[in-house]
């Protein structure tokens, strides 16, 4: 018989109220003993990384937690002052943090050509890296494409992501090597993705009716497609990659584009710490504990699919592979 803290978590994550909002995440907070329990001060200390979309919410809190694990945390944006001004914030929050301690990178993910030019300067300044966490992120309003021709969420959530993956590839496997464990990528992904199957003849989302949020959580699937296949690839290098989902947390991207949803569930949403306690605790948790190639969420590794109707199939994720390699070239 499963144990009652077991029955509770699964009936979480079966209840988007219940799982997805701070209830679920104080109800389960309680059980994080062992190799859940919270990381040790310094755990990360002379670990370095890199954290995209770290101009606020889920990215700030999660360069924050980081920071005060003791790692050196690039904050990468597209915009340097928001950057600066993250950066001032979280020394203001963070004891014994530095400027030199968050060094602010500017790059934007949608265009491929510059997370090229991005890559081989990060590699060739900092050389090592020990953590990658993949959480720039966007719901457009209308399908635009970026200066490169691509829809705007597949490159900023899949294409530059993946592109940025393969070109710190040598930093990561170098992190790995200098440290005695494995260096981490962690996308993160949406629970809207569980509504979507993977659509790998339509990555750019010609067809049919357009919709930001279903352009979001096509994307967000594709993440998690992205996971399994990057994890076959760098496991021979010391690099394990994750996916995660933070569950419904009150950041920009949640008030700003859902404001009804906001005004409805708002007492219930996470905080920002809250929805990027998951990354933090992957970034610095024991190997033995995560492996590679999972979904998590509040620190368990959870299905990646409950709808039959959403279950890719080998040849889909084939196609998938062989068209994000093209576009990536």
């Amino acid at each position: 018989m499963p144990s009652p803290e077991v029955v509770l978590d699964t009936v979480l994550d079966r209840s988007l109220i219940g799982g997805y909002t701070k209830l679920g995440y104080l109800a389960r907070r309680r059980s994080w003993t062992g190799g859940r329990a919270d990381p040790a001060p310094g755990s990360l200390a002379g670990r370095t990384a890199l954290v995209t979309g770290a101009g606020g919410g889920l990215g700030e809190a999660t360069a924050r937690g980081l920071a005060e694990l003791g790692a050196t945390v690039h904050l990468l944006v597209r915009s340097e002052e928001k950057g600066r001004a993250v950066r001032d914030r979280i020394l203001a929050a963070v004891p014994g943090a530095t400027r030199e301690r968050l060094p602010v990178q500017v790059c934007d993910l949608g265009e491929l050509a510059k997370v090229r030019e991005f890559a081989a300067r990060f590699t060739a300044q900092v050389g090592s890296l020990d953590v990658l966490v993949h959480n720039a992120g966007l719901v457009p309003p209308e399908r635009t494409e970026t200066s490169e021709g691509n829809e705007i969420t597949l490159a900023v959530h899949v294409l530059g992501p993946l592109l940025l993956t393969r070109g710190l590839a040598d930093a990561l496997a170098k992190g790995a090597e200098l440290s005695g464990t494995d260096s981490r990528v962690l996308f993160v992904s949406s629970g809207g993705m569980y509504a979507q199957p993977l659509v790998a003849d339509d990555l750019q989302f010609r067809e049919g009716k357009y919709g930001g949020t279903a352009a979001y959580a096509r994307t967000k699937r594709m993440q998690v497609v992205l996971t399994g296949i990057l994890a076959e690839e760098l496991a021979p290098r010391g690099i394990t990659v994750h996916a995660l989902h933070p569950g419904w947390a009150r950041t920009p991207g949640v008030t700003d584009v859902y404001p009804a949803f906001d005004k409805i569930l708002g007492p219930l949403l996470r905080s920002p710490d809250q929805g990027a306690d998951t990354a933090v605790w992957l970034a610095a948790a024991p190997s033995s504990e995560v492996g590679t190639g999972r979904f998590w969420h509040d620190r368990a590794p959870r299905p990646e699919h409950y709808l039959s109707r959403t279950q890719e199939t080998p040849e889909q994720v084939e196609r998938f592979r062989a068209e994000v390699d093209r576009l990536t070239a």
